[in-house]
C-alpha cells in the first residue's frame, strides 16, 4: 500500500498567484476598437456620401474652365479700356439690379466680371457675373455666381450638393456630423493599428478578412493626417461647431480683421454719388479708386466693392486664395480718391491666418490643381476605406449573421484614473463638437440599456479578445 506524498506546510498555506493588473494601454484598446467598430459602421454612409461629392467638387474646378471657356477668357488685345468702360458696358446689356462688385480681369486673357446683385430669377444669396472682354468691352455671357471664390453655375451646384445635398440648413447637419466623427474614427484607427504586432500587418501571403484587414489599415495609416486635417478644417464653418470655433476665436482676440468702410472727412458722401442708380460711379469714379489701390500695392486679383451708402468709401480687396495669398485690402474716399484705411494680411492674427490656409487648402485653392488632384485622391482612399470597413464587417459574421460587434463592457476595463479624465475630456468636446457630443452620448446610453437587456436574459458578454478584430 502506498500513501500519496504529505505537501509541505508553507505549500498547502501559499495563496493564488495575484492576477495581475491590466495596464491602461491594454484596458482602451478594447474600447478604442468598440467605438471605431461602431462609428465605422454608423457614420460611414454620411461619410461615403461627403467623399462622392468631395471628389467631384475638387473635380470642378477644371471642369469649370472647359464649360465656361468662352465666359471666362478672351483673345489677348493691344491695350486694355478703363474699368468704367467696361462696367458701362456691362450696364448696358444688363441694367437690372445693383452693381455689387467687379472683378477687373487678372490676366491677359481673362475676362471682366461686374457682378449685379437683386437681380431678377437669381438667388439671393448669389450675384448675376456678366463678362466683359477687356480690350473691346464686348459682353460674353453672364451667368450666376456664388461665394468669394467666383464659383459659377457647376461648381455652385457640386458645391452645395456637398454642402447641405441641396437642402438648405438641415442639410448641413449631414456634412457637420461627418466632419464631426472622420477625425474620431482615423485617430481610432491609428491607435488600432499600431497597437497590433508588427506580424499581423502584413499583406503578403494573407487571404479573406486578415488580407483586407492589412490593407485598410496599412491604406489609413497613410491617408490618416489628410483625413484628420479635412475634418478639423471642415469644422471651422460647420453650423454649431464653426459658432463654437468662431467664439473662441473671438475670446482670443483672433478673428478675421476687415478694413474700415467709413469715408473720411465731414462732408463724407455729399459728393460721392455721382452715377446714375445701380451703377457703379460714385465720386472720382472707379479708374481713379482702382489706380490709389495699385499705388498701395494692391496687384491682381482684385474686386472693388462700390459704397455701400453716402457715409461709406470703396472698398479694393486681394482675392488671390493660391499660395501665396493675396489678400491685403484699402479703403479709398470716394469724394477725393484719398486712401483711407490699409489692412495687410501679414497683420492678421495667427488664428486667422491658419484658418484662411486651411480653408483654402481643404476647398482646392491654395495649391492649384496639385492640391485638386490630392483631395481627389483623398477621397477616392476614403471611399476604399469605407468599401474595405464594410467588407471586414461582413467576412467578421458568423453562420447567418451580417457581422457580429465588439462585446460590450469594454469600458469597465479601463483604470479609473484613465477613465475618468478621459470622459471628463469627452464631454467638453462633446459640448463644443455637438454633432459629435449628442450621438455619443446617445450610442452610450442605448449601448448600456442593451447591456442591462442583455444581463437580465443571461446573454451579456464582456471584453472579448481585443486580438480578434
Amino acid at each position: 500500500m502506498t500513501t500519496a506524498p504529505s505537501t509541505a506546510p508553507d505549500e498547502a498555506t501559499k495563496p493564488p498567484a495575484p492576477v495581475p493588473a491590466k495596464s491602461a494601454r491594454a484596458g482602451l484598446r478594447p474600447l478604442v476598437l468598440r467605438l471605431h467598430f461602431y462609428a465605422g459602421v454608423l457614420v460611414a454612409p454620411f461619410l461615403l456620401v461627403a467623399a462622392l461629392t468631395g471628389l467631384l467638387y475638387a473635380a470642378s474646378f477644371q471642369a469649370e474652365k472647359i464649360v465656361y471657356d468662352h465666359e471666362l477668357t478672351v483673345p489677348v488685345g493691344d491695350r486694355e479700356l478703363p474699368v468704367s468702360e467696361q462696367v458701362a458696358a456691362a450696364r448696358e446689356a444688363h441694367p437690372e439690379g445693383t452693381v455689387s462688385a467687379v472683378r477687373p480681369s487678372p490676366r491677359a486673357d481673362a475676362t471682366t466680371r461686374v457682378m449685379l446683385s437683386g437681380t431678377p430669377g437669381v438667388d439671393p444669396g448669389h450675384t448675376l457675373a456678366v463678362f466683359v472682354d477687356p480690350y473691346t468691352a464686348e459682353v460674353r455671357g453672364a451667368l450666376e455666381q456664388y461665394g468669394s471664390t467666383g464659383a459659377l453655375p457647376l461648381r455652385t451646384w457640386i458645391d452645395e450638393f456637398h454642402r447641405d445635398l441641396h437642402l438648405g440648413e438641415p442639410g448641413r447637419l449631414y456634412s457637420e456630423f461627418a466632419a464631426s466623427w472622420l477625425w474620431v474614427i482615423a485617430g481610432g484607427g491609428l491607435v488600432l493599428w499600431f497597437s497590433r504586432r508588427r506580424a499581423l500587418r502584413r499583406i503578403r501571403g494573407a487571404g479573406g478578412r486578415r488580407r483586407t484587414l492589412a490593407l485598410h489599415g496599412g491604406v489609413g495609416v497613410w491617408a490618416a493626417a489628410g483625413l484628420i486635417f479635412l475634418s478639423a478644417t471642415g469644422l471651422t464653418w460647420s453650423t454649431y461647431a464653426g459658432a463654437n470655433i468662431g467664439e473662441l476665436r473671438a475670446s482670443l482676440g483672433q478673428e478675421t480683421p476687415s478694413v474700415s468702410a467709413e469715408a473720411a472727412g465731414e462732408h463724407a458722401g455729399h459728393d460721392a454719388a455721382g452715377g446714375a442708380s445701380g451703377d457703379a460711379a460714385h465720386g472720382v469714379g472707379l479708374d481713379k479708386v482702382l489706380s490709389a489701390a495699385r499705388a498701395e500695392g494692391l496687384g491682381d486679383p482684385v474686386e472693388i466693392v462700390p459704397p455701400a451708402d453716402e457715409g461709406s468709401a470703396y472698398v479694393v480687396r486681394q482675392i488671390q486664395r493660391s499660395w501665396p495669398e493675396k489678400q491685403d485690402s484699402v479703403a479709398v474716399d470716394p469724394a477725393s480718391g484719398e486712401v483711407t484705411d490699409v489692412l495687410r494680411f501679414d497683420d492678421y492674427p495667427v488664428l486667422a491666418k491658419l484658418t484662411r490656409w486651411g480653408i483654402d487648402l481643404h476647398t482646392g485653392n491654395l495649391f492649384g490643381l496639385v492640391n485638386q488632384i490630392a483631395l481627389m485622391a483623398l477621397a477616392l482612399t476614403l471611399i476604399l476605406l469605407i468599401l474595405w470597413g464594410y467588407r471586414m464587417w461582413w467576412q467578421r459574421g458568423r453562420g447567418s449573421a451580417f457581422g457580429r460587434p465588439v462585446p460590450r463592457g469594454v469600458w469597465q476595463q479601463v483604470p479609473p484614473y484613465v477613465l475618468v479624465p478621459l470622459l471628463a475630456a469627452i464631454a467638453v468636446l462633446g459640448y463644443f463638437v455637438p454633432l459629435l457630443g449628442i450621438p455619443l452620448a446617445a450610442f452610450l446610453a442605448v449601448d448600456v440599456v442593451l447591456g442591462e437587456v442583455a444581463h437580465r436574459r443571461g446573454r451579456r458578454t464582456y471584453g472579448g479578445d481585443p486580438a480578434a478584430r
